[in-house]
């Protein structure tokens, strides 16, 4: 029925202006800003294309699963980039990450590091370990 249909996806946030500012500054995302008032909202603009909607709820509750995976060749770097830019990584009861909060793959799981945006929604950089 929507095979050929366009879809996007989208996520709430506390805070717009903390969020353009970390998607845009930290992550280096494009990011677009649309609408006034209690009307704002953000479009992130991801590799390929892709768009995601972001916008505030005054009664926000951060996503208790990963809302967004950054698949990258290196995970080692891609932490170290985001510790440069403040970031920290999120460990989890039940995963055995590393010194640096990184769950090393393998068997054809990925290896993979979790963190959060300024609204406590989680995000991940992962490698498919084949």
């Amino acid at each position: 029925m929507f095979g050929e249909t366009s879809a996007f996806s989208g996520f709430s946030v506390d805070d717009l202006d903390a969020a353009r500012r970390f998607y845009g500054e930290t992550l280096g995302l494009k990011v677009e800003e649309a609408g006034e008032g209690e009307m704002r909202m953000l479009f992130l603009t991801l590799a390929g294309g892709t768009r995601v909607f972001v916008y505030p709820k005054e009664d926000h509750t951060a996503a208790s699963y990963t809302i967004l995976n950054f698949q990258v060749d290196d995970v080692d770097r891609a932490v170290d980039e985001l510790a440069a830019r403040g970031v920290t990584t999120e460990r989890y009861p039940g995963f055995d990450a590393d010194e640096k909060g990184i769950l090393r793959g393998g068997d054809g799981r990925p290896t993979i590091a979790w963190f959060t945006d300024p609204a406590g929604n989680v995000l991940s950089v992962l490698k498919e370990d084949v």
